[in-house]
């Protein structure tokens, strides 16, 4: 098991096992993420935006402008 002391600051060195199991290294950022239950998960914040791209599939046609601006009355936007 890995352990980790907070400093003074609040700050905690995250042991090489754990830094190389999450694939990260200096400068690389983590995600703290907390459930309903208050079990806390460490997530690598590593990949750039970029690598997102192509996730969405383009829609089958263009949608304006106007076409956004119906939708949004239709759904109760504000008017």
């Amino acid at each position: 098991m890995a352990t980790a002391t907070i400093t003074s600051k609040g700050q905690i060195t995250v042991p090489k096992n754990i830094r190389d199991h999450m694939h990260v290294d200096k400068g690389d950022r983590v995600e703290f993420l907390l459930d309903d239950q208050g079990v806390v998960t460490i997530w690598p914040v590593t990949a750039e935006v970029i690598t997102l791209k192509g996730m969405v599939p383009k829609p089958r046609k263009p949608v304006s402008i106007q076409d956004m601006n119906s939708a949004i009355e239709e759904s109760g936007g504000r008017r």
